[in-house]
């Protein structure tokens, strides 16, 4: 067909020449020769089998057939922006978004994500705190440093970190009023608080509940972090992580009831979702971040 439009590119060079009324002008506005713009408006003429400009003294003036043609160029055009729009947008380095219970992301975890901002300013990042196992899988996040004594996801990617390890600690307040068990054989009369949330599964109060019997837990927390506030205030003992508890056992304001039981061993992991690894932000951050994260857990 004669009139088989092909260049989109000239689209633009017509409304430049219709809203300025002349090639000199449209040539200003669009940075290119004014020889090409006649050029450009004499092939499009050309390929539409159309006068779309009156030529004379004054400049270019539309025709009919330009005017009617210029509702669908404005289409055209605006398509062409939001197009541009989306794939700036696209092209942008996304958040990545990392999930974790709220005491990983310390100030000593953060001190990390600071460094690599400094070597990478442009990747942004969004925190997901909570105890809550989202999906990586299904999009819910991209990166999860989690704790989980089952085997993760064979389809995520997993860098191990190390043996996490949990015992039963106990503030001085209480040991001052009650004593402490110094093996699991020795938690009868005793008071415990532990964490639990309707749909999660927490096998540290399972193991307490093969120790003891529901009547010693005085307290029951859905936020884990109410549940140490508990303990540290001496209202019952509670399973703590060792290496979070650390800094309190050295202030004395914790106090260890004895070493871990095996049993209570679970793996910390750095788990990726594939989909996000091949962003090369998240594969940057991950080869930054995994060896100096290990190293504060070592």
């Amino acid at each position: 067909m004669k009139n088989d439009f092909q260049n989109w590119s000239d689209v633009r060079v017509f409304l430049a020449v219709f809203r300025k009324g002349s090639t000199l002008a449209a040539s200003h506005a669009l940075g290119v020769a004014q020889p090409t713009v006649a050029r450009r408006i004499e092939a499009l003429e050309h390929q539409l089998g159309l006068i779309l400009f009156e030529r004379d003294n004054r400049g270019f003036r539309p025709t009919e057939a330009a005017r009617s043609l210029l509702p669908h160029a404005e289409v055209l055009e605006a398509a062409a922006s939001e197009l541009a729009k989306n794939a700036d947008s696209l092209s942008r380095p996304r958040p990545i978004r990392i999930t974790a219970f709220s005491a990983n992301f310390s100030p000593r975890v953060t001190q990390v994500f600071s460094e690599f901002s400094t070597l990478h300013p442009e990747v942004r990042f969004e925190f997901l705190p909570g105890v809550k196992t989202l999906d990586l899988s299904a999009g819910e996040a991209d990166i999860a440093l989690r704790i989980t004594a089952s085997e993760p996801d064979q389809n995520l990617i997993c860098r191990k970190i190390s043996t996490a390890r949990f015992t039963l600690y106990g503030a001085p307040a209480y040991a001052k009023k009650h004593g402490l068990p110094r093996s699991p054989e020795e938690m009868q009369g005793h008071s415990f608080v532990t964490f639990e949330r309707t749909g999660m599964h927490f096998q540290f109060r399972e193991w307490l509940l093969r120790q003891i019997s529901p009547e010693q837990i005085v307290m029951s927390f859905s936020e884990i972090e109410l549940m140490d506030a508990a303990i540290r205030a001496g209202h019952g003992l509670g399973v703590m992580n060792l290496k979070l508890a650390e800094a309190d056992e050295r202030a004395g304001t914790l106090i260890r009831c004895f070493e871990p039981p095996e049993e209570m061993s679970a793996q910390h992991m750095i788990l990726i979702s594939p989909d996000a690894y091949r962003r090369p932000e998240v594969k940057a951050f991950t080869k930054f971040f995994g060896p100096r994260y290990a190293a504060i857990f070592r």
